[in-house]
């Protein structure tokens, strides 16, 4: 598996309109949209940060797995999106290697990329996210 970059870093936030604050007026940080994604349960404001992108992500049910982190952690950084050529083929070598995945396939996001994640037990803690570009 080659991972070509750190395609984003996920952070979970109570209040994205709030939090926007922050990252725009403080850090000077530009929006660029924000996506309402019902089949995960959140919305997402993306901040291109350099090559890589803040993804600051609202829980929009309080089912889940963003609504439980938020629950217990109050928010903070939930994961970091590493970018791959080919996450199939990844998701095998990972699991020929032993690791816990959440996704055992990949799934499709709205835009076409391919996305999958892998368990914080088998990363110590962190949760990663695995992402493929659309081609």
């Amino acid at each position: 598996m080659q991972v070509n970059k750190i395609n984003h870093i996920g952070i979970v936030v109570r209040d994205i309109e709030e939090s926007l604050k922050i990252y725009q007026e403080t850090l000077g940080l530009d929006l660029t949209r924000i996506e309402e994604r019902p089949e995960l349960g959140v919305n997402i404001a993306f901040l291109p940060a350099g090559e890589s992108e803040i993804e600051l992500v609202q829980p929009t049910t309080t089912e889940g797995g963003v609504a439980s982190f938020l629950k217990k952690r109050r928010g903070g950084l939930h994961h970091i999106c590493l970018e791959v050529n080919d996450l199939a083929e990844s998701l095998v070598e990972l699991r020929e290697k032993g690791i816990k995945l959440i996704d055992e396939e990949p799934r499709e996001g709205t835009h076409g990329e391919l996305f999958a994640f892998i368990h914080p037990r088998s990363t110590h803690g962190v949760l990663l996210e695995l992402y493929e570009c659309p081609k």
